[in-house]
């Protein structure tokens, strides 16, 4: 959990009254439809002729229960999402059809201005595993992705440069700190940059004067 005072299982209710869990019936059974309309708008336009999928009838595909197997699991991943206060995992149309784009498989044109020729597309199933499996690694790594965007900024066109305020007011801040230099002495300083947390800084300032007391 990203929170302490939260655990893994979300109650569906919480501190809603009773009748919460009646009146979402309706915009439940809403969702529903649009995740299965999505699920198999998805899978009609993926599995169409001119991609050559290995495919038989429209109602009997090669695959058999696969595409039906595809939903199951979609659904039992919404239920364990909700539960566990996730963002929901549906079917992605736009990056499906990228997907198989992608894969394509063309003829080599040998005669000038010949067109190459669609011969069909590589089933594969190995992009699909490492693009979750880099995206499941991305949460071990996100300090180093947060700086490769920081440096990013070095090589980017001020007017390029997303809107963050720090980007605005950096050059302001810097100049206002080292005018402080000249303001308050060091020690006050350190009380402004020190990052170390208030009881521990607490602590030690309680046993730097126990220590001048002993020495006098």
């Amino acid at each position: 959990p990203t929170r302490d005072d939260r655990g893994w299982y979300i109650s569906p209710l919480g501190p809603n009254p009773w009748w919460t869990a009646v009146v979402s019936v309706v915009p439940a059974l809403l969702c529903t439809i649009l995740i299965f309309m999505d699920q198999h708008i998805t899978t009609v336009i993926i599995t169409r002729k001119e991609h050559q999928l290995e495919v038989g009838l429209a109602c009997a595909p090669a695959k058999g229960c696969g595409y039906h197997l595809d939903l199951l699991v979609v659904g039992v991943m919404l239920g364990v999402c909700s539960m566990m206060g996730l963002t929901w995992l549906v079917a992605a149309t736009g990056l499906s059809i990228s997907h198989v784009n992608s894969l394509k498989l063309e003829s080599e044109c040998s005669v000038p201005g010949e067109q190459p020729r669609f011969l069909g597309i590589r089933e594969q199933r190995f992009t699909g595993l490492m693009i979750f499996t880099l995206m499941g690694c991305s949460v071990f790594v996100t300090s180093v992705l947060k700086f490769f965007d920081r440096l990013k900024l070095f090589f980017m066109p001020a007017k390029h440069q997303p809107d963050f305020i720090y980007l605005w007011h950096v050059l302001a801040l810097v100049f206002i700190r080292k005018l402080l230099d000249c303001v308050f002495t060091k020690p006050e300083l350190s009380w402004l940059n020190d990052l170390m947390p208030e009881n521990k800084k607490k602590i030690l300032e309680d046993e730097e004067v126990e220590a001048q007391t002993h020495v006098h």
